[in-house]
């Protein structure tokens, strides 16, 4: 009897629920792509609240958004540790979220965000970001032992917008670079490695930001507001297919339209849950 009261005692503490989405970005199949954790909320929360849901999901990116007016959404991302400017598989998974379990019918869907006016098209199964394009420029002061850290043997090239870009040689070079995370840690920097793609692809790329509690982020949407202007000039190309090639691996399309950047890719759902507090 007394565990029965003390169970109800407990429940009626209880005051929140939330429901949470993850869904896959940039993959059209479950387990690939880069997941992120979806929490719609009516009203914002604390961010002491927020970042400690990010820190319990542990994923790359847990991704908020609410109501503002005429049909458009506020959001804000946080890491397990950080809350972050931008972040594009997470707004894609909100996107696909709105559309397919939010009743969301608008042909534009608009999120206001700490960079500014993101906006999302639907075309069939695919999604379009508009993000700001970020023009990296070459930088001859970096941080020591960088080939090292990298774990490559040659570099083609260091630039530097929000993130640290490193242009490699070839492909293979950013495919078979074995980073040290503790190394880049230290830095307090996120780095993007990119290199000319092979076969149909214009360009790939691989992320690492152990400073905010990622390793390695599967697919990176907000490395490619850089990576778009960066690789459209060398490549004299508006529109590009690129690969992420983390362990997980994704896929865009994506287009440099100036001072924007438009960035495609599919989206899965993998499940539904309900947070209780």
């Amino acid at each position: 009897m007394l565990r029965l009261l003390i169970f109800d005692l407990y429940k009626s503490r209880r005051s929140m629920k939330l429901t949470l989405y993850q869904i896959d970005a940039f993959t059209n199949k479950v387990f690939g792509g880069n997941p992120a954790a979806v929490i719609p909320l009516e009203t914002w929360i604390s961010d002491d609240l927020m970042q400690k849901l990010a820190l319990e999901n542990n994923l790359s990116e847990t991704v908020f958004f609410v109501p503002s007016s005429d049909g458009q959404y506020e959001i804000r991302w946080f890491t397990p540790l950080a809350e972050i400017n931008l972040c594009g598989h997470a707004t894609l998974a909100s996107a696909f979220v709105l559309y397919n379990f939010l009743n969301f019918k608008g042909t534009r869907l608009v999120f206001h965000s700490k960079s500014g006016k993101l906006e999302i098209e639907k075309q069939h199964d695919l999604y379009t970001m508009d993000f700001p394009a970020w023009r990296p420029k070459r930088i001859y002061n970096y941080p020591g032992n960088l080939r090292q850290a990298l774990g490559v043997d040659e570099i083609a090239g260091i630039y530097k917008h929000r993130d640290l870009l490193v242009e490699l040689n070839k492909e293979e070079d950013v495919r078979r670079s074995k980073p040290n995370f503790s190394a880049i840690k230290k830095w307090e920097e996120k780095v993007i490695i990119t290199a000319p793609g092979s076969d149909d692809v214009d360009f790939v790329s691989r992320f690492f930001a152990p400073s905010v509690g990622i390793d390695e982020d599967p697919v990176t949407g907000s490395a490619h507001s850089q990576l778009i202007p960066f690789w459209s000039e060398k490549l004299n190309k508006k529109k590009m297919h690129a690969k992420q090639l983390s362990p997980r691996g994704g896929e865009l399309w994506v287009e440099d339209l100036g001072q924007r950047a438009g960035i495609t890719g599919h989206c899965v759902f993998y499940m539904k849950g309900e947070i209780e507090f």
